[in-house]
């Protein structure tokens, strides 16, 4: 443990957490743009908005806590934000036309060196009913209960997907199919969103036959996979902090309501060995996922449900997530969709808005509290691009989620939602503090991790001595609280989404 902080420098990371996303890597600073918008990755960018299906939401990357599972990683990225349980008939399936992509570099060059391609299929049965002797397609993607002794026979929908592994380049690299452990299928069912309790009793028992333990290509050991809707396990007080931070920034911290208490989301759920993806050398992965559209898309003036659009050419990113808030809170307006539609590597174009945040400014101006005084944010810097010497600072300058493979999982009941920050007195380094959980944001991220607290105090100046931060040490909150006792403690660690009709 020693050996992994023996630089006592702050560890910056923390910074970068509370703002977010992706632009932290380029940026370094974790401090907001002008929009005062706190929002996790739900509808972060202005383009983004008009395509919600490969809108990513949030992105985790921690060592697995669940008892027994040491050695493997967990990643969950979340797409498709905000949706509401009772959002039928259709609910929210994934788009077929889509290439949704998970990456990892493990050689600190900010560049991917293993990805994992999901694509999704949607199968329609065409259910039908005699009406006056004639039959009748129904309008709803379930004609019955779902599970239990019923199985899949009384849904008229299925959503079926695949996964590929790429090592290397994500476009020209080695493609090879993931495969399901037991029978060794390339093609998984994905369930159904849960429609409501009459169609899904028993909702987490359906979901769960549909964790796989699945084979990698050239990677030793049995990964696990899910992928389906989930309780949004992002938590923020919405509303009220877009409304120019209208509540009270210095608590309490259980003061306000999470706004998305009630949403669902997508998610796409791997643990997989570490040994897949860090090695002895480079322990330390950076990861994010994005997705992309192909560039050409025609409306077919014919539409069924087969084809409503024909698409076609190269593959466009329009979607992009690594660490969590950068692209609603740190990168500006004019630049949001050219981040979503960037590469770690080249974020050293939005690199102002890290080294001269403007959050900070916003809160002095709003509250009267002293934003720091130092520029460049050198600090935020560190954290957000490089991540920090001795813990998981890697070569490349870029905004990625960065996770020390090497350093032990805290069990759940150990957390601190604080994560690493109490690791840090007045910007040194001091593993004995009170609540010091090095495992924790912005070390990786896990569900229970209150990266929007965290963030909000390193923008502020946690890190930074307290002449170049009066105010830093203020316990700056937007009230709503998440812990890992709101979460599984067991893959796949985020919870059963909320029923659209419940009993």
């Amino acid at each position: 443990m020693e050996k992994l902080y023996r630089n006592k420098q702050p560890f910056r990371l923390l910074y970068r957490v509370a703002t977010g996303c992706a632009l932290a890597g380029a940026l370094g600073a974790f401090e907001w743009p002008a929009t005062p918008a706190q929002a996790s990755s739900h509808r972060e960018a202005p383009f983004i908005t008009e395509q919600p299906k490969v809108d990513a939401t949030d992105f985790y990357l921690f060592n697995s806590y669940e008892t027994g599972r040491a050695g493997f990683v967990t990643v969950v990225a979340d797409y498709l934000p905000l949706q509401d349980p009772a959002g039928g008939p259709n609910f929210f399936m994934m788009d077929p036309d889509a290439l949704y992509e998970i990456h990892f570099d493990n050689d600190g060059d900010a560049k991917e060196d293993v990805t994992f391609q999901f694509r999704f299929q949607h199968s329609l049965k065409d259910a039908q009913l005699s009406v006056g002797g004639k039959l009748v397609s129904i309008p709803l993607i379930n004609s019955g209960p779902v599970g239990g002794s019923n199985g899949t026979a009384n849904l008229n929908v299925t959503e079926t997907y695949t996964v590929k592994r790429v090592k290397g380049n994500r476009r020209s690299g080695q493609v090879e199919s993931v495969t399901n452990a037991e029978g060794g299928a390339s093609t998984f069912a994905k369930p159904v969103d849960n429609i409501g309790e009459k169609s899904l009793p028993d909702y987490r028992a359906y979901a769960d036959q549909h964790i796989y333990s699945i084979n990698i290509p050239g990677c030793s050991g049995t990964a696990k996979m899910f992928v389906g809707q989930r309780k949004d396990p992002f938590v923020i007080n919405v509303g009220e902090t877009l409304d120019l931070i209208n509540l009270n920034p210095l608590g309490p911290v259980n003061g306000e309501a999470d706004d998305l208490a009630r949403k669902n989301v997508t998610s796409l759920i791997l643990e997989v060995p570490v040994g897949c993806l860090a090695s002895d050398a480079h322990p330390v992965i950076g990861g994010w996922t994005t997705a992309s559209l192909r560039q050409g898309r025609l409306i077919n003036p014919r539409s069924s449900f087969a084809k409503p659009v024909k698409e076609g050419g190269p593959w466009a990113q329009v979607s992009r997530l690594g660490m969590p808030l950068v692209n609603e809170v740190v990168i500006g307006l004019k630049d949001k969709d050219a981040f979503n539609s960037s590469k770690p590597k080249d974020d050293a174009q939005f690199a102002d808005y890290v080294t001269n945040p403007t959050l900070p400014a916003l809160i002095e101006t709003l509250f009267g509290v002293i934003a720091p005084t130092t520029f460049p944010r050198t600090d935020l810097v560190a954290v957000f691009l490089t991540g920090v010497e001795g813990v998981n600072q890697t070569e490349a300058t870029a905004e990625m989620l960065r996770l020390n493979t090497s350093l032990p999982a805290t069990p759940a009941g150990q957390q601190n939602n604080l994560g690493a920050a109490l690791c840090f007195v007045n910007g040194a380094l001091t593993l004995d503090h009170e609540g010091c959980d090095p495992a924790g944001f912005p070390n990786g991220r896990r569900p229970g991790d209150d990266v929007v607290d965290i963030a909000l105090r390193v923008a502020m100046g946690y890190l930074l001595p307290a002449a170049d931060a009066p105010d830093g040490q203020k316990p700056y909150t937007d009230g709503a609280v998440v812990n890992a006792g709101m979460f599984y403690q067991t893959f796949p660690y985020v919870k059963t989404p909320l029923p659209g009709s419940p009993n």
